[in-house]
């Protein structure tokens, strides 16, 4: 990693070993493409992807796209390795909620996994970690994967606070009924997403040791077997780097990952 992150880390002390477990099985990589992708060239990416995957060398591919191409892409992906996954979804199963999406909804589309509580939807629509929890919750309902965002803010991660947030966001955005079965962790901070500056390699252990901390507390249980990402300006330049700190268990990308190429070399970095 070439960027260190300025600021006390006062609170690194709480990491812990990697989990035996996660140095053996598939990584998830997940790509978020964010509000990004009309018809054909959501199109002309999945199917280049899905070239790609069809050599078998990535780990577990899950693909996050606009909802407008959830159908399409179901289609492109049919009988391939990749997985749809959705980038939000309501509380409710359904009523009047104009614009929003349901889980169950993403579900008739063909996704197996979404997207909670991204920093992005934290900041810009003002979603806290009981409204993460809910959504959590509600995709499980419908049969989903949750994968649910946590991170630091620059002033968090400057103040010494970083880990201290990371668990309170931890164990106040998970519902009842999580398991690693239905549910993934990405740790994104805030200030590395799009930014192109990452957090080093003792950081990022630290923040995911910090996360099934975090887990334990809320379940009283390992935190062992859940799958635990790291987000934020993730490139094919780094992401050897990054899947291989111990404890990271997959990748959460997103502007990288509207290149079915770049993203490729992603999903095979972890080999």
């Amino acid at each position: 990693m070439r960027v260190r992150v300025p600021g006390r880390e006062t609170d690194n002390c709480r990491a812990t070993a990697m989990p035996p477990e996660s140095r053996h099985r598939r990584p998830l990589l997940v790509a978020n493409w964010k509000m990004n992708g009309l018809h054909a060239d959501g199109l002309a990416l999945a199917s280049a992807l899905a070239g790609h995957a069809a050599a078998g060398e990535g780990g577990d591919i899950v693909v996050c796209p606009p909802a407008t191409l959830l159908f399409a892409l179901r289609a492109v992906f049919a009988g391939s390795a990749v997985a749809l996954g959705g980038q939000d979804c309501h509380t409710a199963a359904a009523g009047a909620h104009t614009g929003d999406v349901s889980a169950s909804m993403l579900a008739d589309a063909g996704c197996t996994h979404v997207i909670v509580g991204h920093s992005e939807r934290r900041a810009g629509h003002g979603e806290g970690d009981e409204t993460v929890a809910e959504k959590a919750a509600a995709a499980h309902g419908a049969g989903l994967t949750a994968i649910v965002c946590v991170g630091e803010s620059a002033a968090d991660r400057d103040s010494g606070h970083a880990l201290t947030v990371i668990g309170r966001q931890v164990e106040g955005s998970l519902p009842d009924g999580a398991a690693p079965e239905n549910t993934a962790i990405a740790y994104e901070p805030v200030w590395a997403i799009g930014s192109g500056r990452t957090p080093g390699p003792a950081d990022i252990a630290a923040a995911h040791a910090e996360v099934r901390a975090g887990w334990e507390r809320r379940f009283s249980g390992s935190g062992a077997a859940l799958r635990v990402l790291y987000g934020g300006s993730v490139t094919a330049r780094n992401a050897g780097e990054i899947l291989a700190v111990p404890g990271v268990d997959g990748v959460l990308v997103g502007g990288a990952s509207l290149s079915a190429d770049t993203f490729w070399q992603i999903c095979r970095a972890w080999r």
